[in-house]
């Protein structure tokens, strides 16, 4: 009996192995587009959580400075207003103070859209937008256009804007329609 088992060769067949590839396939085939889904969903999450730190730190700095945010405030007195320059003038205001830094780039690394309204020519307490910051989504685009509302979270494509406290265009479910 001994013998027997000495003889007895050690190792799988050729038609185990196909098994165990096949199987590991079918696995791979399973999860690998939910991973690249999961990995479009964390930079646009990514994205609205720079918007809505920036935004948050910017409605600070305006709170601070001009009083132009708080309730009931019918009056403008803005001295340090950073103009129009977009971001690097945007910097000079908030970073240290207000925030760590204002991000360059979006999740899928293209550049921040920043616009607003220079005090010197508009008051801020009658404009519409103030302060916007966009995102060209996953393809990286800026329309001249946009239209406001949610949109489909898989839409990876899709613009997501922030503009003045709320989200103008942002990923959310179909069924519901409240802003995040």
């Amino acid at each position: 009996m001994l013998e027997r088992l000495k003889r007895r060769q050690r190792g799988f067949t050729l038609i185990e192995l196909l098994i165990v590839v096949a199987i590991i396939g079918i696995i791979a085939a399973l999860l690998i587009p939910n991973f690249l889904d999961a990995l479009q969903k964390a930079k646009q999450k990514r994205t609205m959580g720079d918007e809505r730190d920036t935004g948050t730190a910017w409605f600070a700095w305006l709170t601070d400075i001009s009083q132009g945010a708080a309730a009931g405030q019918t009056t403008l007195n803005v001295t340090d207003w950073p103009g129009t320059g977009g971001r690097d003038v945007l910097r000079l205001q908030l970073v240290d103070q207000y925030i760590q830094d204002v991000p360059e780039l979006d999740g899928w690394k293209d550049s921040y859209n920043y616009r607003f309204c220079n005090f010197t020519q508009c008051n801020p307490l009658q404009v519409e937008r103030n302060f916007l910051i966009h995102s060209g989504g996953r393809d990286g685009s800026a329309p001249a256009a946009f239209t406001t509302g949610s949109f489909l979270p898989t839409d990876y494509d899709q613009d997501i804007i922030w503009a003045d406290g709320v989200f103008l265009r942002y990923p959310q479910g179909a069924a519901t329609g409240t802003t995040p």
